[in-house]
């Protein structure tokens, strides 16, 4: 990943966006589509590229239903 470039991962049943080389930016989110929407919007005004990684489901009560397409 390149200066600024935003990184949106579930971490531990949370959602988070982290930017590369600038953790002040980084912040936190209960759901992935409001992680991925913030994601977007601040790489837009960084200049940077927005990349979501999408992990395996770990059972806890926060992953998403894949069949759903939604919270459980």
């Amino acid at each position: 990943m390149a200066r600024n470039d935003v990184e949106t991962r579930s971490n531990r049943g949370q959602w988070e966006n982290s930017v590369e080389d600038s953790p002040e930016l980084s912040q936190s989110y209960a759901s992935r589509e409001e992680a991925v929407d913030a994601g977007r919007e601040l790489a837009e005004r960084l200049g940077s590229r927005h990349v979501v990684r999408d992990s395996e489901p770990t059972g806890a009560i926060t992953d998403e239903d894949p069949a759903s397409g939604s919270d459980r």
